[in-house]
């Protein structure tokens, strides 16, 4: 049986998609619906259905936020779900969801847009039913690529426009600000409200989000290596992949170890 979870924080609209779905493909089980985002993780990861249908706007946790983190979580060697998002965005944003691959249907849910994406849906479904077992890592590697191309896209997980590049972290502590030169951070580490800054030689805090800090930081060396972590590539000293294909990095100058998720596993391989 094929099962689908429904993450939608406005009631009416998610009891419409249940009904739409109902109609148009009655053997779909819904396992759930999530008022929000961390209710949708949670939920996919404890239900592990076929299909997640996310509302990009959620409270909490964004529908985007909710799929990196089922994509980070979900059990090695077992494909992720297919992911379908419901959106009110523009054309433009639109776009990025074309361009990645991934279905998309518009608010308010239109009853012919919907029965595309049941029928891309079920084509998916068949095609991964009648795979090799082998074939699941291909399979679930597709849906991280597809999840990491929405990521990056501009206006959506990625800012439209390049913010300027931090050479300095400005640090407060007391009554004291703690200049921080960029290229001496070795990591930096989602913490609630605040972002551990860690050096060779010290932490600090800043009152800031990850997702705000990361695009001031020069991609080329930093790494985003899981949902919560960035770190200077060339810190890196070693990443150690164990048989469960679980990836961790040992650090130049710090003792720490890290743990990379499988959505940015693929950023360490041989050459």
């Amino acid at each position: 049986m094929t099962t689908a979870l429904i993450a939608e924080d406005e009631a009416l609209l998610a009891e419409h998609l249940r009904a739409e779905l109902a109609r148009l493909w009655p053997e779909l089980q819904i396992s759930g619906i999530a008022p929000h985002g961390a209710a949708a993780v949670e939920m996919a990861l404890a239900q592990r259905p076929d299909i997640a249908f996310l509302d990009i706007r959620m409270p909490g946790l964004s529908g985007l936020e909710a799929a990196e983190a089922i994509g980070e979580e979900w059990p090695q060697g077992e494909t992720p779900p297919l992911l379908v998002f419901v959106t009110a965005y523009d054309q433009y944003a639109l776009q990025a969801f074309e361009r990645a691959a991934v279905d998309y249907v518009l608010k308010p849910v239109q009853p012919e847009r919907l029965a595309q994406t049941v029928a891309r849906l079920r084509e998916a479904l068949r095609r991964r039913a009648s795979a090799p077992s082998a074939d699941a890592e291909v399979n679930a590697e597709a849906t991280l690529a597809q999840l990491r191309a929405l990521l990056g896209a501009p206006g959506l997980g990625a800012p439209a426009n390049a913010s300027p590049r931090l050479t300095v972290i400005q640090a407060g502590q007391g009554a004291a600000v703690h200049l921080v030169p960029v290229n001496e951070v070795i990591y930096f580490e989602a913490a609630d409200k605040y972002v551990r800054v860690i050096t060779a030689e010290r932490e600090h805090l800043i009152r800031t989000s990850l997702r705000e800090l990361l695009p001031q930081l020069d991609p080329e060396r930093f790494w985003q290596v899981h949902r919560g972590t960035v770190v200077r590539c060339d810190a890196v000293a070693t990443a150690l992949r164990d048989d469960a294909g679980k990836v961790t990095l040992t650090l130049r100058g710090h003792a720490d170890r890290l743990t990379v998720s499988r959505l940015y596993a693929h950023r360490f391989k041989p050459m």
